[in-house]
């Protein structure tokens, strides 16, 4: 299974205030240890809101509304994508990030099987080809 885990956005995340060098090294080394395991299969860091932007959609109103955004607890600071046998996996490897302080939500991604009936032959192949195509891009 693959399972997305988010990294919760702390005060200061959102002020910008970067990792240390030993902060960086430890992290550098529990993402080794996921490679090694054949457990990453993305991860990244991402800026404070004040970069981002967010959308909302309205039938076919799309309004746009600049960072930063208010609601800290709710904003993310980064992400890795796993392929774990089981959600008690993806804990087991979350309890050793070597966050000082933090939080993070795992949360399972949806697989084809995941969709049932209405995911058709011809949409799965489909989404076959696209997958094909962005690995193609990325290799």
């Amino acid at each position: 299974m693959r399972v997305m885990v988010l990294v919760k956005a702390s005060e200061d995340s959102e002020a910008g205030v970067l990792p240390t060098e030993a902060e960086l090294a430890d992290m550098s080394s529990y993402n080794e240890q996921l490679a090694e395991a054949g457990v990453i299969l993305a991860g990244e860091g991402l800026h404070p809101s004040d970069r981002g932007v967010r959308l909302r959609y309205s039938g076919r109103d799309r309004t746009i509304r600049d960072g930063p955004f208010t609601e800290t607890k709710e904003l993310i600071a980064g992400f890795w994508l796993w392929q774990v046998s089981s959600l008690a996996e993806a804990i087991e490897w979350a309890k050793r990030i070597p966050f000082p302080d933090g939080e993070v939500e795992i949360r399972p991604v949806f697989e084809a099987e995941d969709f049932g009936d209405e995911f058709t032959t011809e949409l799965r192949e489909r989404e076959a080809r696209l997958r094909a195509q962005l690995e193609a891009q990325q290799g």
